[in-house]
């Protein structure tokens, strides 16, 4: 039976090299479940595994979309159960960051898959079953919807999906567009279509977590390595390549690098200012984690961190084995 276990928690907490340091020792595989580590090209702003650790445990999910392409939630949640249900092999000749070329299915003694990554939602997708209505995005159809102001969307969307209605706020112009956008293309309101089937595989969530201001040191150091690593070189070309526009560029790390390039601001202010959006970024994961009871909480600077989250999925594996 396939067994999951989940490395999550805020930006800088060090959940990639946990779990590559695990993943070693079961000679499984690591599973991202991060937003914008699925697009190429994008590699020093988005803490994508280096290319030494992609070597030690071979890595899916990442590099997998053109930073032109949109990766939906539906998206990534079919690659990932696809994973999951026919686990790859630790020593699959294919690329690391494709899904294809899957091995058959675990047997109970199989190594267990890691999930990693600090994406709620993308993590969400897969733990909890979320039912996610596969409709692309209509830019067409929003346009079309915005052009009419929010408060007419709003009323709208109670004639037409009540029961979504009461779950988004009236002010929330993204949901409202999102859910009349679901019902004009299938017919069918969202709230129909959603919902939860959680997987039958056992499950084992970590959490990584640490003191605010022992964050923000951890934070403060990740963004200088990777202005050392080359990030206004890598933000540079990607410019160039895709121009100022492109979407992703305007996300955390990449925005503001571009305002640096743009003569806008000093590099001294684009790092304090990166600082200062990453430590609200964690803010935001830490509050949608805690969220949820199932995650076991470790301390993310514990000098025996290793160790004592080793033990704990030792005896998730035996009792998980045991059940079999």
């Amino acid at each position: 039976m396939t067994k999951l276990i989940v490395i999550c928690g805020a930006t800088a907490t060090g959940k990639s090299g946990l779990a590559v340091n695990l993943a070693m020792r079961l000679n499984s595989v690591i599973l991202s479940a991060d937003s914008r580590q699925v697009y190429r090209e994008f590699d020093i702003g988005t803490a994508k595994p280096t290319l030494t650790e992609q070597q030690l445990v071979p890595h899916y999910l990442i590099d997998i979309c053109d930073p032109t392409d949109t990766m939906t939630v539906a998206d990534y949640q079919q690659q990932a159960q696809a994973l999951i249900n026919s686990p790859p092999s630790p020593s699959s000749p294919s690329s690391p960051s494709s899904p294809s070329s899957p091995s058959s299915p675990s047997s109970p003694s199989s190594p267990p898959l890691f999930l990693v990554g600090g994406t709620g939602l993308y993590i969400r997708s897969i733990v909890q079953g979320m039912k996610i209505p596969r409709v692309a995005p209509n830019l067409e159809l929003r346009s079309q919807l915005e052009s009419l102001g929010q408060s007419q969307l709003y009323g709208m969307l109670q004639q037409v999906d009540p029961v979504a209605s009461h779950k988004i706020h009236a002010n929330d112009i993204v949901r409202t567009l999102r859910a009349l956008e679901v019902f004009y293309i299938t017919g069918t309101p969202i709230s129909q279509q959603q919902g939860e089937k959680p997987p039958d595989y056992p499950i084992l969530q970590i959490g990584l977590d640490c003191d605010v201001e022992k964050l923000d040191i951890r934070i403060r150091k990740r963004t200088e390595q990777m202005i050392a690593d080359g990030l206004v070189a890598e933000v540079e070309y990607l410019c160039q390549k895709y121009g100022f526009e492109l979407p992703l560029l305007n996300t955390l790390g990449y925005q503001e690098i571009k305002q640096y390039l743009a003569g806008d601001i000093s590099l001294d202010a684009a790092k304090e200012l990166i600082v200062l959006h990453t430590r609200q970024f964690a803010k935001r994961q830490r509050t949608w984690f805690r969220a949820y009871p199932q995650i076991e909480w470790f301390d993310a600077d514990d000098p025996e961190l290793l160790e004592k989250v080793w033990q704990r999925v030792q005896n998730f594996l035996d009792n998980s084995n045991s059940a079999n």
